[in-house]
């Protein structure tokens, strides 16, 4: 390469550089979040809100209480970031099936797969969600985060309705507000019931949504 090509290059000011590893700090910390946050999850589906701390999170995890608390301001900051972290990775999980199934029997048997899986596999997740939901009635701290996630979850089961009644060359009829309060109840009922140690819990909710989705799209 001639001396003049390398000349003619920009150089990188003390200012830019300075800013660019600023921005990777604080990359690599969100990541290192995300990543605490993940191997959190297992401990806080087990002990909940209520029962737990920093400390006893610590004690269930592979981490140390110092390193928790470096990450993370208290466990309301930690329970915040596993849940949207959890809840996002959920609705991927059924964007996938929306998007890729050719009919509309092959996205409602889709659905029901995923929905069954979840609530079979990661039941602990879910009534941590229902915790922290019904904490944001009490506590001001959690309803930014409760209420973001909230959305997520109705924007998900309307893009799930909207496609299964395109597919029928029909509409959902009804609003994605109260489409998602339905499916929402539905679900929380029947993980009540499986958590409880009923064993038709989650083929009874199965039959419920199969039932249910042809009505309302």
């Amino acid at each position: 390469m001639a001396l003049q090509e390398i000349e003619a290059r920009p150089t990188v000011t003390g200012k830019a550089s300075s800013g660019r590893v600023d921005r990777l700090r604080v990359d690599k910390f969100a990541a290192r979040r995300v990543e605490l946050a993940e191997a959190a999850l297992e401990a806080l589906g087990e002990l909940g809100y209520a029962r737990t701390s920093l400390r006893e999170i610590a004690q269930k995890s592979e981490f140390t209480h110092g390193v928790l608390h470096y990450y993370f301001t208290d466990k309301v900051d930690l329970i915040c970031c596993c849940v949207r972290h959890y809840k996002a990775k959920c609705v991927t999980r059924y964007d996938q099936v929306t998007a890729t199934a050719p009919t509309r029997e092959a996205l409602l048997e889709g659905f029901l797969a995923k929905l069954g899986e979840t609530m079979s596999t990661e039941a602990p997740m879910h009534r941590l969600w229902c915790d922290l939901r019904s904490q944001a009635l009490f506590e001001d701290v959690f309803r930014d985060d409760v209420i973001a996630i909230d959305k997520s979850l109705e924007d998900m089961i309307w893009r799930i309705a909207s496609r299964y009644a395109e597919l029928g060359g029909k509409a959902p009829s009804m609003p994605r507000g109260p489409l998602y309060s339905v499916f929402d109840g539905l679900f929380q009922k029947h993980l009540l019931r499986h958590l409880a140690g009923d064993a038709d819990a989650i083929p009874q909710m199965l039959d419920d949504v199969r039932r249910l989705l042809p009505l309302i799209a």
